[in-house]
């Protein structure tokens, strides 16, 4: 059993708040990741778990147990860092053999648990090599050897693959969720990616400022959005300034029924959710993008806005076209909170008003 608390986590840098009141669970065997801009304090956050940043003030606690105070080494974590770091003056069985080595465990039990972790990340019978004859997709496999090898309790990453290509930081990223569920090893992950963490996570913490926005899994981030700033960060989103009035939204291109008070709002939309009847109406087609499995149009709006409307048919329509605009899904936010939304709007009144 390897389960994490988080309690109340703050770390303080001065007069700047990295990280305020930070509270998660993470389960026994779950994948979670840290999510947020450069700044959020996911790294901070992280680096608290792993001993590596003194806590201001808070606790962690792993298996019950609160680790708060002790340093890195007694802890049962272990960390992956962005950088793999690896000692070019040891082959690969030295780097990964070495936080056993300093377990002073007998050399014949190293050797045996450095072949097991090698063969663990695909790499068996590569011990001797050196690691500057590696290519950079197998020195990070050293790295997560390296991390492995200790068999902590919860595994921590801290944005390892960021130095990589697309391609190879895909395929990794799969490697890693494969041998996480094969193991059934808890692990906190860190990253700046949406997609990394969407197709990694059972769980997704979105961090901004220090403080948590939302926590929840994949599927729920994406379609139920708490605040604006999640809706905005996680995948494509329109994103327009409406006021609402008498149950309904204004605005130049669409009217559409909400159940939310009267007052400004800020409402939110996927590009999949919208869809597009060309002919009439009061958008008008900029440009269209192929992607060979959907295409991407932009429609500008009479207010000057422009938005991205998601199809899997490239329009037949010329640039300029007029279009009405038809929002299937939708969600609507005020002071930094979502006030309304709907998965299925099919019986909703929407229509479009011409314009020009």
């Amino acid at each position: 059993m390897a389960t994490l608390e988080l309690r109340g986590l703050t770390k303080v840098f001065g007069a700047t708040m990295a990280v305020e009141a930070f509270d998660l669970d993470v389960g026994d065997g779950e994948l979670v990741c840290l999510l947020g801009p450069s700044g959020s304090g996911k790294s901070t956050v992280l680096r608290m778990i792993g001993g590596f940043e003194t806590a201001s003030s808070g606790a962690v606690l792993i298996d019950g147990q609160d680790v708060t105070r002790m340093p890195p080494e007694r802890r049962p974590t272990s960390m992956m860092f962005q950088s793999h770091a690896l000692w070019s003056h040891m082959n690969v069985a030295g780097n990964i053999g070495f936080g056993l080595k300093l377990r002073r465990l007998p050399r014949a039990e190293i050797a045996r648990k450095v072949e097991e972790a090698l063969t663990l990340v695909g790499l068996a019978g590569m011990g001797e090599r050196r690691t500057d004859q590696l290519s950079g997709g197998q020195q990070q496999r050293v790295a997560l050897a390296r991390s492995l090898v200790l068999e902590p309790k919860i595994l921590l990453l801290d944005e390892p693959f960021a130095s990589l290509d697309q391609h190879l930081r895909e395929r990794l990223r799969e490697e890693v969720r494969d041998l996480q569920q094969r193991l059934g090893i808890t692990m906190v992950f860190v990253t700046h990616g949406q997609d990394e963490a969407l197709a990694l996570a059972d769980r997704i913490v979105v961090m901004r400022d220090g403080r948590v926005q939302q926590v929840d899994r994949p599927d729920r981030l994406y379609r139920h959005p708490e605040t604006p700033f999640v809706a905005g960060f996680i995948g494509q989103m329109n994103l327009l300034q409406v006021t609402v009035a008498g149950g309904r939204i204004a605005h130049p291109a669409f009217d559409l029924d909400v159940t939310a008070t009267d007052g400004p709002a800020l409402l939110a939309v996927r590009p999949e959710a919208l869809e597009l009847i060309a002919g009439e109406g009061a958008g008008r087609l900029h440009r269209v993008t192929d992607f060979g499995s959907h295409a991407v149009t932009e429609i500008d709006l009479p207010g000057g806005e422009r938005i991205k409307a998601m199809t899997p048919e490239v329009p037949a329509a010329p640039p300029g076209t007029p279009v009405t605009i038809k929002p299937l899904r939708a969600h609507l936010y005020r002071d930094d909170r979502v006030i309304w939304s709907s998965d299925a709007m099919s019986r909703t009144s929407t229509r479009a008003h011409a314009h020009g």
